[in-house]
């Protein structure tokens, strides 16, 4: 029976997506999301991208928008919040709470992806999703993508794989990034998002 729930609320998602439905106004929302990112890589005095590496890291370069990369989840939440200790690119360990299991369907497959928020918070405004897959240290950075996603009362959520972003130790390694962990490394080459920095379009 809570399957069967899953399923309908999985498909209620799917046709209340912007992907599938209207994919004109989907890829106006992704250019904004990107020319935002990119405006705020570029001129905001708290762009992690030294200005000396701008001309080379500048612009960010993306797969281009795939609606097959969105998918429809449900958020499968515990009754506590178990403590993840994330390695970091500094060396350090950073300390996350395991808000709850995305499940969700991309390609065909069954795919779970974890997410957090940092150890101590009351109150949630973003969930943190990083995550790994085939393109790797391949096609996109070493140290994997992140994707935010703010909270929600169903606990049905959009993953949109096509916002995914690069930490900001992609492009400054004084920055800490958290790793993803083992059980957020996809089985499959996401080609959707950010790619590495100054890779080819």
């Amino acid at each position: 029976m809570a399957r069967a729930l899953i399923a309908f609320a999985v498909a209620l998602t799917a046709s209340c997506s912007s992907a599938p439905d209207d994919d004109t106004r989907y890829l106006k929302e992704i250019q904004d999301f990107r020319a935002e990112r990119e405006q705020f890589m570029r001129t905001d005095a708290d762009s992690p991208i030294p200005a000396a590496k701008k001309d080379v890291l500048l612009p960010l370069k993306y797969f281009p928008p795939d609606p097959a990369f969105v998918a429809p989840a449900v958020l499968r939440v515990g009754q506590e919040r178990p403590v993840f200790e994330m390695p970091t690119s500094t060396g350090t360990i950073r300390r996350n709470e395991l808000v709850g299991v995305l499940e969700f369907t991309l390609q065909g497959q069954p795919m779970t992806l974890g997410a957090f928020v940092e150890e101590g918070t009351k109150q949630i405004s973003t969930l943190f999703v990083p995550f790994a897959d085939q393109t790797t240290g391949k096609e996109t950075y070493q140290a994997g993508r992140y994707l935010d996603l703010h909270p929600t009362a169903t606990n049905i959520y959009t993953i949109d794989f096509n916002r995914a972003y690069n930490p900001y130790c992609a492009y400054n390694n004084s920055y800490e990034c958290p790793f993803p962990p083992p059980s957020n490394r996809l089985k499959i080459a996401v080609r959707a998002g950010e790619k590495l920095p100054g890779a080819g379009a």
